[in-house]
């Protein structure tokens, strides 16, 4: 993998990472970093699902694999978030 093929994986997954961020409702205490790489991981698994069900190579945008990687990173923002709000609550 080229230097740019680096850095456009890194600002792809940060605006899915984003994108994630912005369809879970509520606050999420997590750091900018984790969402990076939540974003970048929710890119593949979206792009690998997109390919798998023959819905990656279409003409124009490719909706159904933007749609399938803003899930993926929604889930894993809602799950990291979640594992986190959990542990900073004390026990009653």
């Amino acid at each position: 993998m080229t230097v740019t093929g680096i850095i456009t994986a890194l600002i792809v997954g940060l605006i899915i990472g984003a994108l994630g961020r912005l369809v879970v409702p509520g606050k999420q205490n997590i750091p900018l970093w984790l969402t990076l790489v939540i974003g970048v991981v929710a890119a593949l698994l979206g792009t690998a699902l997109a390919r798998f069900s023959g819905l990656a190579d279409t003409r124009g945008i490719d909706w159904w694999e933007i749609i399938f990687q803003v899930a993926f990173a929604a889930i894993g923002v809602a799950l990291v978030a979640g594992v986190g709000g959990r542990r900073g609550r004390r026990a009653l």
